[in-house]
């Protein structure tokens, strides 16, 4: 690991500013350190500055009303998991949070971080690998070995996007609010995210100044079910090969809209319109369930080590579906 500068923050607009004032990668913002600190130590990143974020007043709030949450970007994945609200009424939130790492992870891990971290690709952490992600010729996935790799929106870099509470924000039509030196400004959760034909250095929209700041999700509608649902390789915690975040608003069986979006598949959360096409207005049974999980994956370009994602992924959004009638 190299040297580095450390600096408390004391507000904002000393963060974009110091931001500001730096090229790309020089200056680097760490909360719970969870990621970050493995990218340090493999010599991924090496920032001349690290900005801790944890000495910001009120960015580590949760608050809910009548028209929805808002949650700080500081707030741990453990605080979310474990509130009695979100645990009630965005159950696909909570289920999602509690599915995170490990519960020391949970408990220093903060959701703007986990919304921001880095692929989890081992040819991208080997600090001996040049590849196409970090500026290289190649992702060696393509040839190489694959097995956690995407299936979907994966060309010209096959990474899988790493989080889970991501494409559970994305189903509950959750917005954030980013801050830089130009003020606020906010966007879907759904828009926060880019795919590699667009940038393949990069998994977000974030400018080098920009910060994450708040997530706000609007309540969902009643008679909706929310649910996640995350398949990995082992029973101990581990990341997603697969993972569902579905949200159903129901009529009894009657599916009047359905948000179904893919994690572990893609270089991004991958919304589903197709599944969401064939449940909405559907009464879900089996042979709707599993029609929406055959759409989902219909176009899917799997590697040469990945073909069981594409199966496991139609299962998963078929048990999803009919969960949400259950």
């Amino acid at each position: 690991m190299d040297t580095f500068s450390y600096v408390n923050a004391t507000s904002l607009k000393q963060v974009t500013s110091l931001l500001s004032d730096s090229e790309w990668g020089e200056v680097m913002l760490i909360a719970g350190g969870t990621d970050l600190l493995s990218e340090l130590k493999e010599y991924i990143e090496t920032p001349k500055t690290l900005i801790n974020l944890k000495t910001l007043p009120g960015m580590d709030s949760i608050s809910s009303d009548t028209s929805g949450l808002k949650i700080g970007a500081l707030t741990t994945v453990a605080e979310i998991a474990m509130h009695p609200t979100i645990q009630q009424h965005y159950t696909v939130l909570a289920q999602a949070a509690a599915s995170v790492a490990t519960p020391q992870i949970r408990n220093v891990g903060t959701l703007g971080g986990n919304l921001c971290q880095r692929p989890r690709c081992w040819y991208y952490r080997d600090e001996t690998v040049n590849c196409l992600k970090k500026g290289g010729d190649i992702c060696y996935a393509v040839d190489g070995l694959s097995k956690y790799h995407a299936i979907l929106g994966g060309d010209p870099v096959y990474i899988v996007h790493p989080s889970d509470i991501a494409p559970a924000l994305i189903a509950l039509n959750a917005t954030l609010k980013i801050t830089g030196p130009d003020g606020d400004k906010t966007m879907k959760v759904e828009e926060f995210f880019t795919l590699p034909s667009a940038n393949p250095f990069r998994e977000n929209v974030l400018e080098p100044n920009e910060i994450v700041v708040e997530v706000e999700v609007p309540k969902p509608k009643p008679n909706t079910k929310s649910l996640y649902l995350k398949a990995r390789e082992k029973g101990a915690p581990d990341f997603a090969l697969a993972s569902v975040a579905g949200v159903f608003e129901m009529n009894g069986k009657t599916c009047q809209s359905a948000n179904v979006v893919l994690g572990g598949v893609a270089p991004a959360p991958w919304r589903s319109a197709e599944a969401e096409t064939v449940l909405t207005g559907k009464t879900i049974n089996d042979s709707i369930s599993m029609k929406a999980g055959e759409e989902a994956v219909k176009d899917a370009q799997p590697l040469a080590d990945n073909e069981y994602k594409v199966t496991l992924t139609q299962n998963l959004i078929s048990r999803a579906a009919m969960m949400a009638v259950n």
